[in-house]
């Protein structure tokens, strides 16, 4: 999709995509770490590539957890090539619900819990060993757990680990990028991930 920094939408360009929707990033028989964001933000929809807000700390976080070896930009979609390294680290992605909104705080309970339902379903499909969902509010919601907090929870969710983890969203001040990295580090590290050497900062 050319130069990330060429890529550029307007407002109201960014907000034609409300509704529209992102695949996976998963694949049969190789996903070890399924992580589950809330929903996909306009500008990832608009790019096709997750997390792609050049705000959000999603791949800095993995790669200071060691998860990664370099740093990707999803900022003008995801490269073909960083989706295969994703893939073959037994890395995936998904979201509790499919549709871009400008804010996760547009979604409602009930399709926030038809969501973790729906996660169930991809769970038992693509078998991964642990499942981080990135955001302790939206998984009291959609699980109702309301009284949940961070790390692995009580119970497996079909046959897999269940996980949460601070979300990455450049708005989630609570989460500074070394807790964001050290959550996703232990996750992978259950999941069975081999983590890079040391784990590497990026580069700014």
């Amino acid at each position: 999709m050319g130069h990330p920094e060429n890529v550029s939408f307007t407002r109201a360009e960014l907000r034609s995509f409300t509704g529209a929707t992102l695949p996976d990033l998963i694949a049969e028989g190789v996903v070890r770490l399924l992580f589950v964001g809330i929903n996909p933000g306009l500008r990832s929809v608009a790019v096709q590539g997750h997390f792609a807000p050049r705000g959000n700390r999603f791949y800095p976080a993995l790669l200071r957890a060691g998860i990664t070896d370099h740093l990707i930009d999803a900022s003008a979609g995801l490269a073909p090539a960083d989706r295969d390294y994703l893939l073959r680290r037994g890395v995936g992605i998904t979201s509790l619900v499919a549709r871009a909104t400008a804010s996760a705080a547009e979604l409602g309970p009930a399709e926030l819990a038809e969501g973790a339902r729906s996660l169930g379903e991809t769970i038992s499909r693509f078998r991964p060993r642990a499942v981080a969902i990135l955001g302790v509010t939206a998984y009291r919601t959609a699980f109702g757990a309301p009284r949940a907090g961070l790390g692995r929870q009580p119970e497996d969710l079909h046959g897999a680990q269940l996980w949460v983890v601070p979300n990455p969203s450049g708005r989630n001040a609570h989460a500074p990028l070394d807790t964001l990295a050290a959550a996703y580090r232990e996750v992978a590290r259950a999941a069975g991930i081999r983590l890079v050497g040391s784990p590497q900062r990026e580069r700014r």
